[in-house]
């Protein structure tokens, strides 16, 4: 006759033999049990119960109520500033503010929402030049680096403005102090605003090259010969400075041409 086994499903593969006087008696021990075998039966003499793990205490949740959208953006500015921005999700700033999830979305739209909130502070802290807006050219130069440092700083910031027109109200005083400080220049409201939109599209753009190509020659080090370490110093806050003294010349030309062109226009025969 076969012998069957009554071994249980927790025992494992390999466990310790224990040997008795008798021939056909012997025993097999497990951690959470012990088998005798008796006459070609392994029968479950003592099973020992497993130790209950200890629990950790859930946090507690903040009381109904006590979260508003400011308490949202400030756990976001934290970890922004914490250099963690990559890991901050929606339920990552629920537990730290110790409520569900779902509270959140009562404050703010999105994970987006809050970035674009974070992007304000930042930009309200950095964004005002410290020369003379008398000093138009200074100025207005001023101005654009201090944005391109802070792209290239800041993923956040950069992430909010390649994705979408950024309207905050620091991004909105920023743009009518330039605009001011342009008009004031004589450029006129009109002409004012194109350069604006010039300068704005070229700080923009070159702060996301530079913080891509930035990360490419610091994840290539091994790989990054001559003509790439000189390709990338096209991409260097210096480089910035000289392309922005470029434009600028450029806008003045043109202002200057449209100012000594004749009050009078002569209309071409057909």
């Amino acid at each position: 006759m076969a012998e069957r086994s009554l071994k249980p499903e927790c025992a494992p593969t390999c466990p310790y033999q224990l040997w008795t006087a008798e021939p056909d008696v012997f025993a097999y021990m497990y951690p959470l049990c012990v088998c005798v075998h008796i006459g070609g039966y392994d029968c479950v003499m003592a099973v020992r119960k497993e130790p209950a793990r200890r629990r950790s205490r859930p946090r507690a949740r903040a009381a109904w109520g006590t979260i508003s959208r400011e308490q949202v953006i400030d756990a976001a500015d934290r970890t922004v500033r914490e250099g963690r921005s990559d890991q901050m999700t929606i339920r990552s700033l629920a537990a730290d503010l110790g409520v569900a999830p779902m509270t959140l979305y009562r404050h703010v739209r999105d994970k987006d929402d809050l970035l674009d909130e974070v992007t304000d502070r930042l930009l309200a802290e950095t964004w005002r030049p410290r020369s003379r807006r008398g000093d138009w050219r200074s100025w207005t130069i001023e101005a654009a680096d201090r944005l391109r440092a802070l792209l290239v700083r800041e993923p956040v910031a950069l992430h909010a403005y390649l994705r979408h027109p950024v309207v905050s109200p620091a991004a909105i005083a920023r743009m009518d102090a330039m605009l001011d400080v342009l008009d004031s220049a004589g450029f006129g409201k009109s002409k004012a605003r194109r350069a604006y939109g010039v300068i704005h599209t070229y700080t923009v753009g070159f702060a996301a090259l530079e913080s891509s190509r930035g990360e490419i020659v610091a994840h290539n080090d091994h790989r990054a010969d001559d003509v790439m370490r000189e390709l990338s110093t096209l991409t260097s806050p210096a480089q910035f400075k000289v392309g922005l003294q470029l434009l600028l010349d450029g806008i003045c030309s043109d202002r200057e041409a449209e100012i000594t062109l004749p009050t009078s226009v002569t209309t071409i025969d057909k």
